[in-house]
C-alpha cells in the first residue's frame, strides 16, 4: 500500500488538486487536475503526471456545484482513486497567516476558527481557501490537514520593510506589509542554487508573472522585500487587479463617484489591471496578439511598472546579481521577458534573444553582469513537502 498526500488550492471559482506518492525521500506526482467554473459551467479534469487525460466531468450551467458540491465530487473521486493507497495528509494553500503563523501548521477545529479571524484581511480569497479544510474535517476527520501560508516566506524581511507610515497602533493591529506568492518564491529559492550558485548566495529578484503578479527581492534566498503589501492588490498591475493606487484615488471614487467599499473592491480586484486598461482581456496572450491600441497600452504599462519596481527592489538589495522569471507569463512569454530585460539593461542585464526564445533556462549572455533565468515554479510540490514534514514530525 502506497502512502499519498493530496494538495488542494481552492480559489474563488476553481479548486486545483494534486496527488503525490511518497517514495523514500521523494515526492512523485501521480495526478493533478481542477474543477473550474464552480458557479457557471463547471468542468472537472484530472490528468496523470504526463498530462494525459484520466477523467473529466461537466455540470450544467443551471445547476453548478459551487464549492461544496465540487468538494463532495472531488472527495468521492479521491476515495475511488486512492482506494488501494493510504492518504496520510492533505496540504492546503492558505493565502494569509496573519502575524501569528510564520510557518505551516496542522489544522484542527481550533486553528481553523483562528484562521477564520483573518478573513477581513483577505476577504476575496481566504474564505475559499478555508472551505475545503472545514469540509474535510467533517468528511475525513482522521486525515491530518496542513495549512501552508503565502505570507510565511516573507517574515524574514526586515521589520522596517513591513511598515506603512501610519500611526504605529495600526501596525500593532496587523496593518503591515505581508507580501504574498510566498509558496512560489519559496520553491524558487529552494532550487535557485541548481541554476546559479552566485544568485542563490547573493542578490536576486524573482518576478512571479501570472494572473496575479508580484516581484520579490531575495538575499541569500531569503525574502527581503516584496511588491505586494497588506493585500494581494498592492504592487504591480495584474490580470484584473489594479496594483498600487494613490489612496487619494479611493477617496475621490467615494466622494465624487459615490462608490461604496464593495464597488471599489470590485473595481480594483476584478475590473482593473490588464483587463481594465485594455478593455479587451486579462490574458497576456490575447493582448500580445491584439492590434487594439489599448491592448498595446496595457502591455506597455505592465512592462514599465515591472521595470520601475525592479529598480526599487534592486535598491533594497543594494545591487543585483540575478533576475528570475516564473509563473504563467514569466515562464511562457518570451516577448514580455525580453522587454523587461531590455528595460533593465541599466542594471547590467544583457538578454540573449535566441536563448530567451528557446525558453532558457538562462536567457542572458555569458558576459551579462546580471544573469536572468526562466525557472518554472511548483507551489503544489512545496505544499506537499511541508505537509509530509509536519506529518512525520507529529507521528
Amino acid at each position: 500500500m502506497r502512502d499519498t498526500i493530496v494538495v488542494l488550492n481552492a480559489g474563488s471559482s476553481s479548486i486545483k488538486f494534486s496527488i503525490f506518492g511518497l517514495a523514500d525521500q521523494e515526492l512523485d506526482l501521480l495526478l493533478r487536475g481542477q474543477i473550474e467554473g464552480l458557479y457557471t459551467e463547471a468542468r472537472f479534469v484530472a490528468k496523470d503526471a504526463n498530462g494525459a487525460l484520466v477523467s473529466e466531468r461537466t455540470w450544467d450551467a443551471e445547476s453548478p456545484p459551487g464549492h461544496e458540491g465540487a468538494l463532495d465530487h472531488l472527495i468521492g473521486y479521491l476515495r475511488y482513486k486512492l482506494a488501494d493507497d493510504r492518504l496520510v495528509g492533505v496540504g492546503h494553500r492558505v493565502v494569509h497567516g496573519g502575524l501569528d503563523f510564520t510557518e505551516p501548521v496542522v489544522v484542527g477545529p481550533e486553528i481553523l476558527g483562528y484562521l477564520e479571524g483573518f478573513v477581513p484581511l483577505f476577504p476575496l480569497h481566504l474564505p475559499h481557501n478555508l472551505t475545503p479544510v472545514r469540509r474535510l474535517l467533517d468528511r475525513l476527520p482522521e486525515v491530518p490537514q496542513v495549512a501552508c501560508f503565502d505570507t510565511s516566506f516573507h517574515r524574514t524581511s526586515p521589520p522596517i520593510s513591513r511598515l506603512y507610515a501610519l500611526p504605529l497602533e495600526y501596525a500593532e493591529a496587523g496593518v503591515i506589509r505581508y507580501g504574498f506568492h510566498g509558496l512560489s518564491y519559496e520553491y524558487i529559492a529552494s532550487v535557485l542554487g541548481r541554476f546559479d550558485r552566485r544568485a542563490a548566495e547573493g542578490r536576486a529578484v524573482v518576478c512571479h508573472l501570472g494572473n496575479g503578479v508580484s516581484a520579490c527581492a531575495l538575499q541569500g534566498c531569503r525574502s527581503m522585500a516584496s511588491t505586494m503589501g497588506f493585500t494581494g492588490v498592492e504592487g504591480l498591475p495584474m490580470g484584473t487587479r489594479s496594483g498600487t493606487l494613490d489612496p487619494g484615488v479611493l477617496l475621490y471614487l467615494m466622494d465624487q463617484r459615490g462608490m461604496d467599499a464593495r464597488a471599489i473592491e470590485r473595481l480594483i480586484y476584478k475590473e482593473s489591471g490588464l483587463l481594465g486598461v485594455s478593455g479587451v482581456s486579462s490574458d497576456m496572450r490575447t493582448l500580445l496578439a491584439s492590434e487594439e491600441p489599448r491592448a498595446q497600452l496595457a502591455v506597455e504599462l505592465f512592462v514599465y511598472r515591472i521595470g520601475r519596481e525592479l529598480g526599487s527592489l534592486a535598491a533594497a538589495l543594494g545591487g543585483l546579481d540575478a533576475l528570475v522569471f516564473t509563473a504563467g507569463i514569466g515562464e511562457h512569454s518570451a516577448e514580455i521577458r525580453e522587454r523587461i530585460c531590455r528595460s533593465a539593461a541599466w542594471l547590467g542585464v544583457e538578454v540573449d534573444p535566441a536563448a530567451n526564445v528557446a525558453g532558457g533556462p538562462r536567457i542572458t549572455s555569458l558576459t551579462s553582469r546580471v544573469s536572468a533565468w526562466v525557472i518554472p515554479t511548483n507551489e503544489e510540490l512545496m505544499i506537499a513537502r511541508h505537509t509530509r514534514r509536519l506529518i512525520e514530525q507529529t507521528n
